[in-house]
């Protein structure tokens, strides 16, 4: 999946969000879509070649880095990326849809950027939800599979072929800690964006029959 595409669906969506709406996309755009092709996949590159084991049994590191790390931590904060920007996309489909049944009718029924009546307002608020769950999922997916959301810098690992308990070490743990600190906080920071706006959309802007 093209980034470029990702920022013009962000970009698309944003004339037909609410004013805390536009504070999520930007958040999502600088600190997280900027944030990860600028300096998270450098952060992580060659993750599997720089982690070592004070051992030289063949297979060993290959399956001590598989059981720590199920998922690359960076593969992981891709995918909830992809995952809580696609939600909008049933925003921009639903308008889509909506212009061209209007132009097949030769009418005009333009929602003003901000506004949401009817179904959109329902379609707007499912993509909400749906952004919303996908959040605290993956915080909580990432919790468990990482043990928690720091790097150490030293891991024991028993596993056969490993001759013994040896000890793996891994890359930059100091400098890794700090962009998945960085992504729990912003993902918390959009957790509570999502639900202001939830809030917002159930007391100002209820749908128009």
């Amino acid at each position: 999946m093209s980034w470029m595409f990702l920022r013009d669906l962000l970009t698309g969506v944003n004339k037909y969000s609410t004013g805390i709406g536009r504070i999520w996309l930007a958040v999502v755009f600088v600190f997280r879509l900027l944030v990860y092709m600028v300096a998270a996949e450098h952060v992580w590159k060659d993750e599997q070649k720089e982690f070592e084991c004070n051992v030289k049994q063949p297979g060993c590191e290959n399956v001590c880095f598989d059981h720590f790390f199920p998922i690359s931590q960076v593969r992981l904060w891709a995918l909830q990326l992809i995952m809580v920007s696609m939600p909008s996309l049933l925003v921009v489909l639903h308008v889509a849809y909506h212009e061209g049944r209007e132009k097949r009718h030769r009418k005009s029924q333009y929602v003003s950027p901000g506004m949401m009546d009817g179904d959109l307002w329902y379609t707007y608020l499912i993509s909400l939800i749906v952004k919303t769950g996908f959040e605290i999922g993956f915080l909580v997916l990432f919790y468990k599979l990482y043990d928690g959301f720091g790097v150490p810098y030293l891991m024991k690992c028993d596993l056969k072929p490993c001759p013994n308990t040896v000890d793996c070490f891994i890359s930059k743990p100091t400098e890794k800690t700090i962009f998945i600190l960085f992504l729990v906080i912003i993902s918390c920071l959009c957790i509570v964006l999502n639900f202001i706006e939830l809030s917002f959309l159930n007391t100002i802007c209820n749908p128009v029959w």
